[in-house]
C-alpha cells in the first residue's frame, strides 16, 4: 500500500495555502486541468491525515485482500474483480477496478484485470470487435456477447492514465489498446445492429451500442471530464469531437436532473426526460443513480467547466436527502422526491435501505458544495461501516467500490494523470 501513502502525501502539498485562499464552504473556482490541486476535505474539516491514511489503506485492503474481497487472481498473469452477490465478472467492475489500480500506482493488479478482460470479454473479430462482453462467469465463459457502454468508457481512460504513469514499452501498450477500442467503436456503422458507443447525432454516451440499447441514455454513464482525458491524450485524431462530447453530456445533465430535487432517472432519452420502460428499472432513481453526484464532483474538480449549475446541483441533492434525515434517506426515490410504490432487489432482498453507496456518492458532491449540510455528509459518510444490513443483504461490490471512489475524491487521491515526463 506503499503507492496509496505516496499519493496520499502528494495530497497534501499545498493545502496550507489553499487553505489561506479557500473557506471551507467555498468550492476551489478553477479544476485541476489547470491548477493540478486537488482538495482533501476531510483535511480540511479536521479529521488527522493519519487517520485519512489508515482509512483509505483499510477500505483498499477490504476489497483487493480482505476476507470479503472481489478481487482475485488467476495464475501469475491475470485477476478479475467479481460482483459477489451475482457472481459474475462484469465490465463495470473490472474497468473500475484498473481505474483504482492506475490511481494508486499497482502497475501489477492493472495489468492483471486488463488480460483478463483482452483473454475474456474483449470481442477480437466481427462486428462487436473492440467491445467487450459486458458479463462472463467467472471462469471466463460471457454471460452475454453485448458490452455496456460504460465499460468502454472506462476501459479507455484508465488505459490513457496507465500510457501516461507507465509508457507504452513495460509489456502492454496501453495507449495502442486505449486507440484500438475508440478507432472500433467509431467505424460501427450498424452491422448487425451493432454501432457506436457514441451517439454519432446527439454526441452522447448510448445505454448499450446497438440498435435498442442506443436508443437511449443512462446518466450515471456521463463523466464529462475523461472525454477531456481523451481531448488532450488519445492521440486519434478527435481531440475536437472529445470536447464537443463534454459539452453535450454537461448540457444534457441539466436535463436530465430534477430542478428542485436533484435527482434524475437510472435511463433517461436523449432530451433528458425519464426513460418509460414498462418496468421497474427506468424511470426512478435507483442503483445506477446513486453516481451521478460522484461524477458530477470529479467534473468539478478536474475541469470547473460548468461551475455555477453544479453548485446548485450539489446543494439541491445534498438539501433534499438531508430533508429525508441523514441517517435515515433511502436509496430508491420517484425524481419528484415520492417513495416508490415498487422496490427494486438486489442480491435476492428487496428492501429500501440507507445504503451506504448513496452515503457515500452524496457526500463526494460536498466538492461542489457551499452549505454547512455538507460537513454532515463528510462525518456520516466517515463514519460508515461496511457491513451487512438488518436484513442480512451485504454488496461487497458496488457499496465497496462507490465507497472507496468516494473517499478518494474527499481526501484529494481520484486525480488527472498527466504524462511522466
Amino acid at each position: 500500500m506503499k503507492q496509496i501513502l505516496t499519493i496520499l502525501a502528494m495530497a497534501t502539498i499545498g493545502l496550507s495555502s489553499c487553505k489561506q485562499e479557500n473557506n471551507k464552504l467555498q468550492p476551489w473556482g478553477t479544476g485541476a486541468f489547470e491548477t493540478g490541486r486537488y482538495r482533501n476535505l476531510f483535511a480540511e474539516w479536521g479529521y488527522p491525515q493519519a487517520e485519512i491514511d489508515a482509512k483509505l489503506n483499510r477500505i483498499f485492503y477490504n476489497l483487493f485482500e480482505g476476507p470479503e474481497k472481489i478481487y482475485f487472481e488467476v495464475g501469475d498473469s491475470m485477476a478479475y474483480i467479481s460482483d459477489i452477490k451475482n457472481n459474475d465478472v462484469r465490465t463495470e467492475g473490472m474497468s473500475y477496478g484498473m481505474m483504482i489500480a492506475v490511481q494508486s500506482g499497482r502497475k501489477d493488479m492493472f495489468d492483471r484485470l486488463w488480460r483478463w478482460s483482452v483473454k475474456y470479454m474483449q470481442h477480437h473479430e466481427g462486428s462487436r470487435e473492440g467491445y467487450f462482453a459486458w458479463s462472463c462467469r467467472l471462469d471466463g465463459t460471457r454471460n452475454a456477447q453485448g458490452p455496456a457502454s460504460d465499460g468502454e468508457l472506462y476501459y479507455v481512460t484508465a488505459l490513457i492514465f496507465a500510457s501516461n504513469l507507465w509508457g507504452n514499452d513495460t509489456g502492454i501498450n496501453y495507449l495502442k489498446e486505449a486507440q484500438y477500442i475508440l478507432d472500433c467503436a467509431m467505424a460501427k456503422d450498424g452491422t448487425d445492429g451493432v454501432t457506436n458507443f457514441i451517439h454519432t447525432g446527439h454526441k452522447l454516451i448510448t445505454f448499450v451500442p446497438d440498435v435498442k440499447g442506443g436508443a437511449f441514455t443512462d446518466p450515471s454513464y456521463h463523466v464529462p471530464a475523461f472525454y477531456e482525458v481523451w481531448a488532450r491524450w488519445a492521440n486519434d485524431g478527435r481531440a475536437e469531437l472529445w470536447r464537443e462530447c463534454a459539452q453535450k453530456s454537461r448540457a444534457y445533465l441539466h436535463k436530465a436532473i430534477h430542478p428542485i430535487t436533484g435527482l434524475n432517472p437510472d435511463y433517461s432519452e436523449y432530451d433528458g426526460s425519464p426513460r418509460k420502460t414498462g418496468w421497474i428499472i427506468g424511470e426512478q432513481f435507483r442503483f445506477d443513480s446513486w453516481r451521478v453526484p460522484m461524477n458530477i464532483a470529479l467534473d468539478y474538480s478536474w475541469a470547473c467547466a460548468d461551475r455555477e449549475w453544479q453548485q446548485d446541483y450539489g446543494r439541491k441533492i445534498q438539501d433534499f436527502l438531508y430533508g429525508q434525515g441523514i441517517d435515515t434517506f433511502v436509496d430508491q426515490y420517484n425524481i419528484d422526491g415520492s417513495r416508490v410504490t415498487e422496490v427494486l432487489g438486489a442480491g435476492g432482498y428487496t428492501a429500501l435501505r440507507h445504503s451506504l453507496g448513496l452515503v457515500a456518492t452524496s457526500a463526494a458532491v460536498s466538492l461542489v458544495c457551499n452549505h454547512e449540510k455538507s460537513k454532515e455528509f463528510i462525518d456520516h459518510f466517515w463514519e460508515a461501516r461496511h457491513e451487512p444490513y438488518e436484513d442480512g443483504y451485504f454488496d461487497a461490490y458496488y457499496d465497496g467500490l462507490l465507497q472507496l471512489f468516494a473517499f478518494m475524491h474527499l481526501s484529494g487521491n481520484y486525480r488527472i494523470i498527466f504524462p511522466y515526463s
